[in-house]
């Protein structure tokens, strides 16, 4: 393993002392005063901005590949042949790229809100020289906070009756192709894929609108099969991030706006309880990972606060 990774998922501090300096620092207030909303919220992501981030950070080196994946969601490692992923909110595919390097029977269908996105993450699955990529990697763009999933993933009928289902194998999954929107499609003999053996909402959901967010994890939920897991990663309240909003950034509560005009919500771990929960989710996993990082070149400590979360679909 290497440092990086020891580094990302190691416990430096304890979150509790970190909240208790946060809260007492009057300099640092204006983000627990009440928030006023001065106009209607968003119903959705903003696709533009989000068209904007991912052209001006078009080389990939914004991003990360995310090695520490099969450190905190063992079950990838040890997942079934043929399962299926879907991965929301692809982004650079940093999260897509290193499942299918290390899995080489899964297939991993992605969606985005963002065409620049897909596009990004397609390079880089397809510049790549992981065996069969190009062909287990599904990209399609989709907007999950506020449209329903696509039928082909699970339709009403194989959801009503997905406790009776198998694993759908590679062979099921070849009767899938593009339609002439890029997104993927059935064969008119298959209604569905059957639903997916996991979802990963990676530094995703903290882009949706507060009020979206319940119904967009419900979604995902619903293209689950059965038993299955989603895994969670997202920005945690008092992360280091959040304290650099200034106070005219904030729409919302624990909501901020970049600069750029994409969105940011810092999650505690009882919202996140309370939204996956919610939606019909068994808890797993959940906690902070609270991780000390050194800038060297300007000898500044920074404290980064991440939620961790795993959740099961009831059997």
């Amino acid at each position: 393993m290497s440092s990086e990774e020891t580094e990302y998922h190691s416990n430096d501090f304890e979150w509790d002392e970190l909240r208790e300096r946060i809260e007492n620092d009057p300099t640092l207030n204006y983000h627990f005063l009440p928030f006023t909303p001065q106009s209607s919220s968003p119903s959705s992501l903003d696709t533009q901005s989000w068209n904007h981030f991912h052209a001006r950070h078009s080389t990939g080196k914004f991003f990360k590949e995310r090695r520490y994946l099969f450190k905190e969601f063992p079950e990838l490692a040890s997942c079934e042949k043929n399962s299926k992923l879907l991965e929301v909110g692809c982004g650079n595919g940093s999260t897509a790229l290193p499942i299918l390097r290390c899995k080489e029977n899964i297939l991993v269908f992605a969606c985005d809100c963002s065409t620049e996105a897909l596009d990004r993450a397609t390079e880089v699955i397809h510049a790549s020289t992981v065996v069969s990529a190009r062909s287990r990697f599904r990209p399609f763009c989709w907007d999950f906070s506020t449209c329903r999933f696509p039928k082909w993933l699970m339709c009403d009928s194989c959801y009503e009756t997905s406790l009776h289902k198998q694993n759908a194998s590679l062979s099921d999954i070849d009767n899938c192709e593009r339609d002439s929107t890029g997104i993927t499609s059935l064969k008119k003999s298959e209604c569905c894929i059957g639903g997916m053996d996991f979802v990963t909402l990676i530094f995703t959901l903290s882009a949706v609108p507060l009020h979206r967010m319940s119904a967009a994890v419900a979604e995902c939920f619903s293209v689950l099969k059965p038993g299955g897991l989603l895994f969670f990663r997202d920005y945690g309240l008092y992360d280091m991030t959040m304290l650099r909003f200034e106070a005219d950034q904030k729409v919302g509560f624990r909501e901020y706006k970049r600069s750029d005009g994409t969105r940011s919500y810092f999650f505690s771990l009882d919202i996140a309880r309370d939204l996956f929960i919610g939606a019909g989710f068994i808890e797993v996993e959940l906690e902070y990972c609270c991780v000390k990082s050194v800038n060297r070149r300007k000898q500044k400590t920074m404290h980064r606060v991440w939620v961790h979360g795993k959740f099961q679909k009831p059997m």
